[in-house]
Formats: structure tokens, sequence, C-alpha cells
């Protein structure tokens, strides 16, 4: 489990962060905290593996509360979150190891692939002594993409498409309805839907139809191997 302190000095916004964080497998949002000084506080009294960070923040300045930490040389990742996106600001914040940087407004969705591949750079690093180069590639560089956007329908998102696929991979052996999908990833089902019909056009998926009592007939899917 990735244990996360939201870091947001307006209270319905750190709310709805964490709410949403919460649903994302492998994270728990552990605190939050309005002002810096009490995320210092926290940081030192609870086990925290990454900060989402707003930088502008009263009592103490985001990119305060960044260097302190810092310089504590605490194993503390960040996400740093800004309404700026002025380069002085942005090269500190990868000077100091930030692992990604947000300009408000920003949808959740990238939010999303932010944490996730956090989250998989982190599960690279603990399950190996030594990595390869193409693993390093993935760590720095992010040349594993299975899909570009530009090959996608408008509207598809890749992020969201190579997340549904990973799943139906992970279940390669059950037949799944769109309702099971939608449920178990936290996705509205006419979401899902889009991007099963697109799987299903450039034939990455099975679909099979099967009829209910009323004859009304409703889809299963299941990943195709290569």
């Amino acid at each position: 489990m990735i244990y996360v302190l939201v870091v947001e000095d307006d209270p319905m916004l750190a709310e709805l962060n964490k709410r949403f964080i919460n649903k994302i497998d492998g994270f728990k949002v552990k605190s939050i905290a309005n002002n810096g000084e009490d995320a210092i506080q926290i940081i030192n009294d609870t086990k925290i593996d990454l900060v989402i960070l707003d930088i502008y923040m009263p009592k103490l300045d985001g990119m305060e509360l960044f260097r302190s930490v810092r310089n504590q040389n605490k194993m503390v990742d960040f996400i740093l979150v800004t309404a700026a996106n002025d380069t002085d600001k942005i090269n500190e914040a990868l000077k100091l190891g930030a692992v990604d940087y947000l300009v408000k407004p920003f949808e959740f969705e990238r939010l999303e692939k932010s944490l996730l591949n956090y989250k998989d750079r982190k599960n690279i690093l603990v399950r190996k002594a030594f990595i390869e180069q193409r693993e390093i590639d993935k760590l720095f560089m992010n040349l594993d993409k299975e899909y570009k956007e530009k090959d996608l329908k408008k509207g598809l998102h890749r992020f969201t498409l190579n997340r549904i696929i990973k799943f139906l991979k992970e279940n390669k052996d059950d037949l799944l309805s769109s309702e099971v999908i939608s449920e178990n990833m936290s996705m509205s089902k006419v979401t899902i839907r889009r991007y099963l019909d697109y799987l299903d056009e450039i034939g990455s998926i099975d679909k099979k139809i099967e009829y209910g009592s009323r004859g009304r007939p409703s889809y299963l899917y299941k990943y195709k191997p290569d």
C-alpha cells in the first residue's frame, strides 16, 4: 500500500482529492493537511510514501516545505500541484526530485495517470535488486506506451485504454461483462463500453453474446492474446 498525504488549503478540494485517490488500487490517503506546518508535523510523525503538495500554502510555502523535507533526507516522494506554471518553480521542483508537477486546473485522469506511473516505478524498484536498461528507460523516459494518443478515436484517452487493457489481461481467463469491469475499475459503464467497442473494432478482445431469460442480449468480453 502507498500511503499518501494531501496538502491542500481548500478543504473541499482536499476532500475530493482524497476520495479520488482512495479509489485507485494500491493507494490510501493517510492524512490531509491544510497548511505547510501541519504537513511537516504529519511527515515527521507518520509513515508517508507520497505527498500531493499544493505549492501556495499558508504558514509555510509548499516549496519551503519541499526543501525542508529534502534537507532532512526523508525518503518521501512529492507530486507538486500549483496554479502557476513558471519555469523557475518547475526547474527547482525537478532538481529537488519531484516525481510530477500538475498545473491547476487539471483533470482527475491526469492525476490518476501520475499516481499509476508512480506505482509502476515503485513496484519495479521494490521487486528487483538489479534492473535492465529497458526498465530504466521505462522509469525515466516512459518509452513503453502501448498505444499513442494519435491512434485513438476522438474522445478516447491512451492512459484509460491501457488501464482497461491491463485489467483484461489480469483476468484473461474470464469472460467479463461491462458491468463487472465498470465496478472493479470505478468507472462508468458508458465509458467502459466505449473503450470495449474500440478494442473489439481493432481485434484486441473477443466479444460473446449471451441471451438472458427475456431474450435480451448482453455482451461478455475477454482479452485476446497476441
